[in-house]
């Protein structure tokens, strides 16, 4: 009897020590936990799962690109869709090789893929159409697209995995599950670290029951771990962990040597990106459920649900330069949209006025632009009413030049509108429900929407071409590096197409 509970005492104390520190005592202002173990990162420091098992690491380095093919993509990648106008298109050198521009064709199933070629998402029968597909883009596929750096394609899956795979191959490099919690965003890579954040959609009981009583409350708080994961590039090893109070779904943002995130319990954080140290944090309230800040000359823009606002911060201090909003912004509609900022205009969308129609709940969503230097609303456009959508009530939008592409989630058309004066250039309408920012690349514009990429004449509107993917796409805009576009969906594939499967422009 004696002898076994020493045995059990001394596998516990050895299982403790291995564990990184989750410790409530470790929470500092905002709800943030740094993970200080002495070990974290030390050579050979593992998460102590089960070796073998069905969340324990896979590194396999022989599928590594090797030469010339891992100058492939961009050099780093610092925030959503890549930069602060959401254009997720990579340029090659003119001497690339030859599948750089000619493209590449493959497809990878991720953990719990549900075969492309089904025309409904799974739990159609229980949920119906729409509401299915929304619960398989947050627990089972991805919600957003993928990151193309050096050769490797990194992606995070609501199957709470992060993946990296060869981009010419398609072949798994690693596959890694830091953390029990859904991974929402484009995976950030640095130097020799990818960053991932975590969160999911959830409320548990007790924040419910908060919210009805207060009116505010923590999204994805004590539903599980969330926060910023740190691995290392080469091999899927966690470095460090920094945990936050709420839910971390949106993507981070990187300059310099901060990295930003922002969280459901309405705080915006920044860390110092080599170790996860925080270095600030700032309390805006309400909750941020996918708006990824977008940093652009100092500062950060990122939106709050609940009260609904977009905020304009210091990046080096954190401190609030301004504030705006959106007119009868309703539900979580500002929260849920990445604002994009480009030629001195920061361009914002949500739903507002929700209004009953033939007995069917509406919502109208409403663009406007905003000086990103003062923060002076510059116009306001209403891209038509439609049916209240089950989740992600926005859509993100991008800004090339002097025009902005946005889509509504609420009737499925595209708009093109003066970045300056918001006058509608053009519509295109061919999904129920659009979501994702558009792609520019070498005078063509990219969709991704229902089962199926798009490609436009940017200037017109006009459809040249499309290819069936299969699946469903979320808020995933197609990130285009030389010839291919590689594109992640809710039925939890990564995809490689050649551009030039488009054929000829009709």
């Amino acid at each position: 009897m004696a002898r076994g509970f020493t045995t059990s005492l001394l596998f516990f104390l050895a299982v403790s020590i291995a564990l990184p520190s989750f410790c409530p005592g470790c929470q500092g202002e905002g709800g943030l936990a740094w993970s200080s173990e002495p070990g974290l990162n030390s050579p050979g420091w593992t998460v102590p799962v089960a070796p073998g098992g069905p969340f324990s690491r896979i590194y396999l380095p022989q599928n590594a690109p090797i030469g010339a093919d891992t100058g492939f993509g961009a050099s780093r990648w610092l925030q959503m869709n890549a930069n602060a106008w959401h254009n997720a298109a990579i340029s090659i050198p003119e001497k690339a090789p030859a599948w750089f521009r000619d493209g590449v064709f493959w497809r990878f199933a991720e953990a719990r893929a549900w075969p492309l070629e089904r025309r409904h998402p799974f739990g159609t029968k229980i949920y119906g159409e729409t509401e299915a597909g929304a619960v398989q883009t947050q627990f089972l596929g991805n919600a957003l697209g993928v990151t193309v750096v050096g050769g490797t394609v990194y992606a995070e899956s609501d199957d709470m995995f992060a993946y990296a795979l060869n981009a010419r191959t398609g072949q798994l490099i690693w596959r890694t599950s830091p953390v029990g919690n859904h991974l929402m965003g484009n995976p950030l890579v640095d130097g020799e670290i990818v960053y991932l954040a975590a969160g999911g959609v959830g409320f548990n009981f007790a924040n419910v029951v908060a919210y009805s009583r207060k009116g505010t409350a923590v999204r994805g708080m004590d539903v599980s771990y969330n926060g910023i994961y740190a691995l290392n590039r080469k091999t899927g090893r966690l470095l460090w962990h920094t945990g936050s109070l709420g839910e971390a779904m949106p993507t981070p943002a990187i300059h310099g040597r901060m990295l930003y995130f922002a969280t459901g319990s309405g705080s915006v954080h920044a860390l110092d990106k080599m170790t996860g140290r925080p270095l600030w944090t700032v309390r805006l309230g309400g909750n941020d459920n996918m708006s990824s800040p977008a940093y652009s000359h100092g500062r950060l823009y990122l939106a709050m649900a609940s009260p609904p606002r977009l905020f304009c911060l210091d990046a080096g201090t954190g401190r609030t330069l301004w504030t705006g909003t959106i007119p009868g912004a309703a539900n979580t509609g500002m929260g849920d949209v990445s604002p994009a900022v480009g030629d001195g205009v920061v361009v914002m969308d949500t739903v507002t006025r929700p209004k009953t129609v033939h007995g069917q709940a509406t919502l109208e969503p409403v663009v406007r632009g905003f000086d990103a230097g003062t923060g002076r609303p510059l116009w306001t456009v209403s891209t038509g009413r439609g049916p209240k959508p089950p989740a992600f009530k926005g859509g993100v939008p991008l800004i090339h030049g002097k025009t902005v592409y946005v889509g509504s989630p609420v009737t499925g058309r595209y708009d093109a509108l003066d970045l300056h004066t918001g006058r509608r250039l053009w519509s295109w309408h061919r999904t129920s429900s659009s979501r994702s920012a558009p792609t520019y690349d070498d005078g063509r514009l990219y969709i991704a929407g229902g089962d199926s990429l798009y490609r436009l004449d940017p200037k017109t509107g006009r459809e040249t071409g499309h290819i069936r993917i299969g699946g469903r796409m979320g808020i995933v805009s197609p990130t285009i590096v030389g010839g291919t576009a590689y594109l992640a969906n809710s039925y939890d594939w990564i995809v490689a197409v050649p551009l030039s499967s488009f054929g000829p422009e009709r």
